[in-house]
């Protein structure tokens, strides 16, 4: 299995998927309230499960006792393509994960974390810019989140890299597809999270006859990371946007975190996004983000 990284700055992310969507029974999401924090700035840690492991996210705690991240990102499904269509594929890693969500999942839920599965292309043609038409657009948005309610997940992560549209005769993206797509699943998932890494063709098609991404989805935010940057998604106010961005796994300075998140602060965004959250103690790193974003250190337990 091959094995490629987030995005850092101009460098390239994503990873491959085998296996597909397991069985179980619909129930509603383990955590009632996807705004648990109201007004707090979301600070958001994407995992990649191929190395490191969902938990490390839920080992740290603020002063009052809560949890110092309010997101965990399990990074990533994948969109692949059968000839005719899209589906949605899991490799060995993001499967364990799902087979096993009362270990790895819910006793981040329990800490009052929102549990959300990121998905995105594996090079394949299809992807979530270039859905031919609005049936296939609402069959992929069924598909996904069926899962979503089947794990009692509290959400998903829309993620437009690796598609490589057009290859295996797919279609190139196309104006609608992003919009037709997040307006299916937004009813779909009525009371869940649904945010958006800004990044891909999806990035340029975000309004389509009068529908707006940005009027649809709970977050978004900068994919670059390394850099604080602000993208416009068209209707999502700044309070739920997010344009600092950090690798944990590549050993920031403590006061590149610190400025990014006060930035973050000062600016009024809506979030703080960190990648691959290390499993040593990396609360030196996760305090410099808390004490400006919630006014508290963070402990590692």
């Amino acid at each position: 299995m091959t094995r490629i990284h987030r995005r850092t700055l101009l460098a390239g992310v994503g990873g491959a998927a085998l296996g597909g969507v397991g069985a179980g029974s619909l129930a509603t999401p383990a955590v009632a309230d996807p705004m648990r924090h109201g007004d707090r700035i979301a600070s958001v840690a994407y995992i990649e499960v191929n190395d490191n492991s969902l938990l490390n996210v839920g080992r740290y705690t603020l002063d009052d006792g809560g949890a110092a991240f309010d997101i965990a990102v399990i990074f990533a499904a994948n969109i692949n393509y059968d000839g005719e269509s899209a589906y949605l594929s899991f490799n060995e890693n993001v499967q364990h994960v799902l087979d096993n969500v009362d270990t790895c999942v819910r006793p981040l839920q329990q800490k009052g974390i929102k549990v959300v599965l990121s998905v995105l292309g594996n090079h394949q043609g299809a992807g979530i810019a270039n859905f031919p038409d609005r049936r296939a657009a609402d069959r992929f948005a069924q598909e996904l989140s069926t899962v979503v309610r089947r794990y009692r997940l509290d959400g998903v992560d829309l993620d437009d890299e690796w598609s490589d549209y057009g290859a295996n005769g797919t279609g190139q993206p196309n104006p609608f597809s992003f919009v037709y797509f997040v307006k299916s699943l937004r009813k779909k998932l009525p009371n869940r999270l649904i945010t958006f890494y800004v990044i891909g063709p999806s990035a340029e098609n975000q309004e389509y006859e009068g529908l707006r991404v940005g009027d649809m989805v709970d977050h978004a935010w900068n994919p670059y990371y390394g850099s604080f940057q602000d993208y416009e998604v068209p209707g999502l106010p700044q309070s739920q946007y997010g344009a600092a961005a950090v690798d944990l796994g590549s050993d920031p300075s403590p006061e590149l975190v610190e400025q990014f998140a006060q930035r973050t602060a000062d600016g009024g965004y809506g979030a703080f996004v960190t990648y691959q959250l290390q499993p040593g103690d990396q609360s030196e790193l996760v305090s410099a983000m808390t004490e400006p974003l919630y006014g508290s250190r963070a402990k590692f337990g």
